[in-house]
């Protein structure tokens, strides 16, 4: 199975508009999208687990984090400053990152040093030495930001709104745990989590570069092949945000209060999530063109960013957004806020917004692909989003097609109740 694919073609990017993407499978079943190109010595390839922090024991909140920060610290002969010196050699660029839903990496490698990149790679998942001096270091790095966390006026407006939206269920936990969680995780742990969540089954692959599928194909398996055939993942309940029509204050003495505010938004399968896009674009998505920002910033002066978002987890969809101001400013600014979301939900865009934003969103998809490692970035995410390989080839049209009939019912549908969630950092004025 193939798609064409057709992005921008800047400097920097290494896929022309006459490659595609293919759908390979190893001998040993594991699914990759490559995409061949020999434009430059190149090659990148991105993966992940299903599986991420949601999958930690509500115990030992932050052991999929601390994981993504041990598969570096030495691996089968290489200790931890062996293993660093060998990657440095190799120019190699490998790292590992955990989210709520899913663990993944990325690595990217000159061609000439193709067989020895994997090969760390294969080490990295498969032999990783995790000992107890890693873990203690890593650890401490983890608490020092977490400590530095509880009083940065973003992260503590962040993590209570999503604590309250998301209150009794593991997307309430933050990734990275907190310093009481992550101080009682054992290395046994850590391989516990490893070993259900490491598993060909829930395995997505995507490479960009000079590579032809049968070459491909043996160093999947060599790195990926040896893995638990099936992965043991505990069951993540869908849930509907709550705490709508609820703001919560955190005292904090600083000069500037930072509000965050949402509701429940589309999952990402919905067959609205796309009109929704458009309307969340309009709104405040669109940076420079956004009602957020003109209402806000342009007229008023209230803030220097605003903005809003849809965020997709696999078991939950959340609209959100946020904003800093002084603290005399902040229940008008909240005010500003919530009224040009009613007037949206109310009215819907105008012809221009609605034909400006799809202007937007297609033309500017291409910027999403323009080096090899974006590119192997997105195919990982439509996979994970079981979006289709086609997707690429399909979404400008669906953007094209969001009618304005579709984007006012979605407007009521995402904004429509007008009440909000909010949480609120700093001494505000007014509430």
């Amino acid at each position: 199975m193939s798609s064409n694919f057709t992005p921008s073609s800047h400097a920097d990017a290494s896929v022309k508009p006459s490659n595609r993407v293919q759908s390979i499978v190893s001998a040993k079943g594991i699914e990759v999208w490559l995409v061949e190109d020999y434009t430059v010595p190149l090659l990148a390839l991105e993966f992940s687990f299903q599986g991420g922090a949601a999958q930690d024991e509500p115990e030992k909140a932050g052991t999929s984090n601390l994981l993504s920060g041990l598969l570096d610290e030495g691996a089968g002969p290489y200790d931890s400053d062996a293993f660093q010196s060998r990657v440095e050699d190799l120019a190699l660029d490998l790292s590992f990152n955990c989210g709520a839903d899913f663990f993944g990496g990325t690595m990217r490698t000159l061609i000439k040093h193709r067989d020895a990149a994997f090969d760390m790679l294969r080490l990295a998942l498969n032999e990783a030495l995790i000992n107890q001096n890693s873990i203690d270091r890593v650890k401490a790095q983890i608490i020092s930001g977490l400590k530095h966390e509880e009083k940065d006026p973003n992260s503590m407006a962040a993590k209570a709104w999503r604590q309250i939206s998301f209150q009794g269920h593991v997307y309430g936990r933050p990734v990275r745990g907190n310093y009481e969680t992550v101080d009682t995780i054992t290395r046994e742990d850590i391989l516990l989590f490893q070993s259900r969540i490491f598993a060909r089954s829930n395995l997505k692959v995507a490479v960009v570069g000079a590579i032809n599928a049968s070459d491909l194909l043996r160093l999947i398996d060599t790195t990926f092949g040896n893995l638990a055939e099936k992965a043991q993942l505990i069951n993540v309940p869908f849930i509907a945000p709550a705490g709508q029509g609820t703001t919560k204050i955190i005292p904090l003495d600083v000069p500037q209060s930072v509000i965050q505010f949402g509701s429940a938004g589309p999952l990402r399968n919905s067959p609205d999530f796309m009109s929704a896009s458009v309307i969340n674009h309009i709104l405040g998505g669109g940076v420079f063109s956004a009602r957020l920002f003109k209402e806000v910033r342009e007229k008023r002066g209230l803030a220097y960013s605003v903005y809003s978002s849809l965020n997709c987890y696999r078991s939950a969809g959340v609209f959100v957004g946020a904003t800093a101001t002084k603290n005399e400013r902040a229940r008008e600014s909240l005010d500003v806020i919530q009224e040009q979301i009613a007037d949206l939900a109310q009215n819907g865009p105008t012809s221009e917004e609605l034909i400006n934003a799809k202007k937007y969103l297609t033309g500017s998809y291409a910027l999403r692909f323009d080096t090899s490692s974006k590119i192997a970035g997105q195919l990982v995410q439509i996979q994970n989003e079981d979006l289709g390989i086609d997707y690429i080839d399909r979404r400008n049209s669906e953007v094209e097609a969001v009618t304005p009939e579709q984007a006012k019912n979605a407007a009521f549908e995402l904004l429509g109740s007008g009440k909000l969630l909010v949480t609120v950092v700093g001494q505000p004025e007014g509430f």
